[in-house]
Formats: structure tokens, sequence, C-alpha cells
């Protein structure tokens, strides 16, 4: 595998997608609750309606491309006030190479130059030790508890600052 690159998600995406959802659907169900039949059965529409939503600006999608296969997924949704919630998933046989991480830290980027905002939230299973040792690597901070899809689950947060505003370096006096 080459080093993968972090897209926006787009139209022509489709198809890689689908196959990436297809390909780790019983790894992503061990660890996050699955997408169901009608996902997949209605993938086409459902693809479009995110696209949408990404036009109006409610949420931002990323794919971790790599070779023209996506072997991630890193999104930001329900955007309002400055915040948005994190997720994400990645590969099984990309997995453990600190890709979440990495695309983590990139999405963390963009949303504090690119998209304008000030704050995160974000939960994982109590029982994804991977997932939890992402966000705490990332800068969140732990804040309560949670179920998800009936499992104990922890919420974190993070404060994101604004992209500094790249300028010529200061005149050096001596």
């Amino acid at each position: 595998m080459a080093t993968p690159v972090l897209m926006r998600l787009r139209t022509d995406h489709a198809a890689a997608v689908l196959d990436f959802e297809r390909r780790n659907r019983a790894w992503f169900a061990a660890s996050v609750p699955d997408r169901g039949d009608a996902y997949f059965a209605h993938f086409g529409e459902r693809h479009a309606a995110l696209l949408a939503e990404q036009a109006a600006g409610a949420c931002h999608f990323h794919v971790l491309v790599d070779e023209g296969r996506v072997v991630g997924r890193v999104n930001l949704v329900d955007v309002a006030d400055g915040s948005a919630d994190l997720g994400y998933r990645i590969a099984e046989e990309a997995a453990g190479r600190g890709l979440a991480t990495a695309a983590v830290r990139e999405v963390c980027a963009l949303a504090a130059g690119d998209y304008g905002l000030t704050g995160l939230r974000a939960a994982a299973a109590e029982d994804n030790p991977a997932s939890l040792a992402v966000l705490a690597r990332t800068g969140f901070v732990r804040t309560g508890v949670t179920t998800l899809a009936g499992r104990p689950g922890v919420t974190f947060v993070r404060a994101l600052g604004r992209a500094p505003a790249r300028s010529a370096p200061a005149a050096r006096t001596t």
C-alpha cells in the first residue's frame, strides 16, 4: 500500500465507498453498529443525499484513498454553531498502521481552517480500544459516558484553534 490520500467525498467515489463498506461490513460490526441491509440496497440514493448535505454545509465527508481503493472514511456530521460530530472507520486490511490517527488529525485541521469550526464531539465504545486511543492521540478529552447501540461508550470533545494565517517571517534584529 502507498500512502493513502484524504479526499473530500465526491460523486465518483460511490462505487469505491460501496465496495469499502461491503468488504468491511463484518469487521465494522464488531465495534460499531451495523449499517443494515437497507444501507446497501439503497446506496446510490444514500450517497446522493450525503453529497447534498455536504453541499449545504451540514456535513463534511472524507474518504481515505489508496491506489484508487477506499481504505477509510472520516466524517464531520451535524455541523451547527461552530461544532460537529466526528466519525471514522478504517478498513480491516489497513488497520494498525496509524491511518486513523493521521486522518483524524488532518480532518481536525480542515475543520478549523477550511470549515471554520471551533469544536468537535466524538464517541467510542468502551470495548473499542483502538478508537479510544485514536481520540486520545488526536487531542480529544473524555467528557462522559453514553450508550452506542446498546453498548457502553465514552464521549469526547476537542476544541479547535483557528489555523494561523500564513505570513512572511518577522525581520530579525541584532
